[in-house]
């Protein structure tokens, strides 16, 4: 089979700054998610496999300070860096995933030798990064997610819950990827809620709510993970097309839209199938996505997102 390769990321949505964004901004977050999309889809054209693709775009994510995932985490409550992550190889219907890491450079990398290396499907905590470091990873002292930028962050909203109340801001990153045997892979990665309590664990592990893939469909989401966890949306989005025959565009628009945000929940999702075709979606004020498909131009859009 020669299947049309395609790959698309997302770097998270919601609401970042108060006022637009800046061009400086807008520009540097364009060329980290065109450089992810296109490490992606570089390892596709040369015949590489999709969970290939999704593990290398995200991994680049994960190594920018921009987005809420591996050196980007933003801070708990308790001042810590807990880190999750998951990925799903459609062709097998096999995943990995951890959660509430702390010493994993790269997270996804870490899911992907879950998958691939032992009998599990998620790891938890000090064994997630216990098995990491066993497994050959590259570990890291917590101080490498300290960014002061971020740190300054939750500083700011502990003092404004405090006089609020308001709920924390969450992010995510995540690719979908369609390689030439035909097969489809999905994969996200994410710091969480940014002053999380309590060991709190969003949808990005959890296979089925924040990440999903078969033989017809790779889901990734970001957002309120509460909501995404009891609508198993990426799960939803792909047994839509699966049984109902919807095409990703509707799939996704029902889910995220007639059942999350009348929930009362927000957030993004990207889905593509096995023919190439894709979605990206949000129901807050805007998303960083990017796409490469069928060796047409890469598409990026980053100017609708707005900073807090």
């Amino acid at each position: 089979m020669n299947a049309p390769i395609a790959i698309v990321i997302h770097g998270g949505s919601g609401r970042l700054y108060k006022e637009e964004m800046p061009p400086e901004k807008e520009e540097a977050y364009k060329s980290a998610l065109t450089a992810a999309v296109q490490e992606g889809y570089a390892i596709l054209k040369e015949g590489g496999t999709a969970v290939a693709a999704v593990e290398a775009s995200i991994r680049m994510l994960e190594d920018s300070p921009l987005f809420n995932a591996g050196k980007g985490a933003v801070f708990s409550s308790d001042g810590l860096n807990e880190l999750d992550a998951a990925i799903m190889d459609g062709k097998t219907m096999k995943a990995g995933s951890v959660a509430g890491t702390r010493t994993i450079r790269n997270p996804i990398t870490a899911a992907r030798a879950v998958m691939e290396q032992s009998e599990h499907v998620m790891l938890t905590g000090a064994g997630a990064d216990g098995f990491a470091a066993a497994s050959g990873l590259q570990i890291v002292d917590p101080s490498y997610f300290k960014i002061e930028e971020r740190w300054e962050q939750i500083q700011q909203l502990k003092q404004q819950e405090q006089a609020s109340g308001k709920q924390s801001k969450y992010g995510t990153v995540g690719a979908v990827a369609l390689d030439r045997s035909g097969s489809l892979a999905a994969g996200t990665s994410t710091g969480g809620m940014l002053n999380k309590k309590w060991g709190r664990i969003g949808d990005t592990p959890v296979i089925g709510a924040g990440t999903y893939a078969n033989q017809i469909s790779a889901v990734s989401c970001t957002g309120y993970g509460e909501f995404f966890i009891r609508y198993t949306v990426a799960r939803d989005i792909a047994a839509l097309m699966e049984y109902k025959n919807l095409s990703v565009e509707e799939a996704s628009r029902e889910v995220l839209f007639n059942k999350v945000t009348r929930a009362g929940g927000a957030g993004g999702v990207i889905t593509l199938d096995v023919k190439g075709n894709m979605a990206a979606l949000h129901s807050t004020e805007g998303m960083f996505w990017a796409s490469m498909i069928k060796d047409n131009p890469c598409q990026v859009n980053v100017c609708n997102m707005i900073i807090e």
